[in-house]
């Protein structure tokens, strides 16, 4: 069941994080995540171990990423259930803003980094947020060092047609937005988040059968 309060879900309430296809309007990717914070500025939601998850493999099954990148995109694909394997993660994400932001830990919870995932900025509906995907990424460490990631994605999705060209420079602005925000070291890299613990009476959540189900009523 999912609890809200003035319009923001509770703490602890199960939720969907849902990618749609590049490709298509289906949805090809979801996580059942704990709600960990929402209010006006933010969403904070965390993807537990072992976690069963919906992500795209190729038709025979097969990884996408062990497809040569010059048919990666152009081959058909299909979805697979799979359980979330390592340690967990912690999304944060901003109203509005085109990418989010996800803290990894070693075991033992040792921080290891942010990844600043650029993305749709998400839509809210009864059940989670959905978005899609926009290929590049950034890594930050503790350093405060950073770089980006799958720039050879970026490409060739545009090369295979799963992004304008209107599109790809509004993703490059983006991404140069984010870059701003971490060199300016504010929120959410000052924020503290590194030493946030999930709350250990928190069930792991399901994978519904209906898990791409399309939102009767969705919301900004």
């Amino acid at each position: 069941m999912t609890h809200k309060t003035s319009g923001h879900w509770a703490p602890g309430t199960p939720v969907l994080w849902r990618y749609r296809d590049n490709a298509s309007p289906r949805f090809h990717i979801c996580r059942p995540v704990t709600v960990v914070q929402d209010t006006d500025e933010l969403l904070a939601v965390w993807l537990a171990p072992g976690t069963e998850c919906v992500k795209p493999v190729l038709a025979d099954g097969t990884s996408v990423h062990e497809e040569p990148l010059a048919t990666r995109y152009t081959r058909p694909r299909t979805v697979h259930r799979e359980r979330w394997f390592g340690t967990g993660v912690l999304k944060l994400a901003r109203p509005g803003e085109p990418w989010s932001v996800w803290l990894f830990w070693e075991p033992g919870w040792k921080f290891r980094s942010w990844y600043v995932n650029l993305e749709e900025p998400r839509t809210r509906w009864a059940g989670g947020v959905d978005s899609q995907d926009h290929f590049l990424d950034i890594s930050v460490r503790p350093d405060r060092s950073w770089r980006w990631h799958d720039e050879d994605e970026f490409a060739q999705a545009q090369r295979d047609g799963l992004m304008s060209a209107r599109q790809a420079r509004a993703v490059r602005s983006a991404g140069r937005a984010a870059v701003e925000s971490i060199e300016a070291w504010g929120p959410p890299y000052t924020s503290g988040w590194e030493e946030w613990r999930p709350d250990p009476e928190w069930n792991v959540p399901f994978l519904p059968v209906d898990w791409d189900r399309t939102p009767a009523h969705v919301s900004p």
